[in-house]
């Protein structure tokens, strides 16, 4: 639950916020797009590694900041039951924040400028313009980004088995991994079968508003 949510809403919105960052039309635009994007083009086991080394108390950013001799600094989350989830959501939000960004900046590159002009003309701010105006004629995009985030959450296995393997103890255990364990090396297959059944139900669940919005949509078009 806590990593659903968190990841749900903290992609959303750091995607959102570099792809209107980059609707700006700052310099090296391109470097910057390739530099977000470029997290989602490794592989989640990659990401996984990556992060585990990052994390990792003696040879990673705590050991670094010890190192320059702030003895007195702890940051190990993938060695704490209590917020291991945090620090495979740190890696998650890292490798799917740039797909997210690429999709909300294709939205925001889809708004008409003379919608930018009349704001402007009507003195509202851009932060204003943003959640007033920009935002909701951007609905399609934040549904797409949406499914997709939430897909990924349901499914996430290579980035667990990658950084924790479901520790310390059962702590980082998720559905994914809990139906191969149980069908794979347990030899359960009926409570695997169970479990793989609801996590399809759950894709189903998240898959169906989409699609009926998408046939509402284009039958009113």
């Amino acid at each position: 639950m806590w990593y659903g949510v968190s990841s749900l809403v903290l992609t959303l919105v750091i995607g959102f916020t570099l792809a209107a960052l980059l609707d700006r039309k700052i310099r090296f635009e391109n470097t910057f797009r390739s530099i977000f994007l470029f997290p989602f083009a490794l592989s989640f086991i990659v990401t996984g590694l990556v992060w585990q080394w990052i994390l990792n108390p003696d040879y990673g950013l705590q050991g670094v900041v010890r190192s320059w001799g702030w003895e007195s600094f702890s940051f190990d989350p993938l060695y704490n039951p209590d917020i291991v989830i945090f620090g495979i959501l740190i890696a998650g939000i890292w490798q799917g924040s740039g797909l997210i960004m690429c999709i909300m900046l294709a939205g925001l590159r889809g708004i008409d400028e003379d919608i930018w002009k009349a704001t402007r003309v009507d003195g509202i701010g851009t932060v204003k313009t943003y959640l007033v105006v920009i935002i909701p004629m951007m609905r399609p995009v934040f549904v797409t980004s949406l499914v997709l985030i939430a897909a990924g959450i349901i499914k996430l296995y290579d980035l667990v088995v990658a950084q924790t393997s479901g520790g310390p103890g059962l702590s980082s255990q998720v559905p994914a991994m809990y139906v191969y364990d149980y069908m794979f090396k347990a030899q359960n297959l009926g409570q695997g079968f169970a479990a793989s059944t609801m996590m399809l139900l759950s894709v189903v669940i998240i898959l169906i508003p989409y699609v009926y919005l998408q046939f509402k949509g284009s039958s009113r078009g």
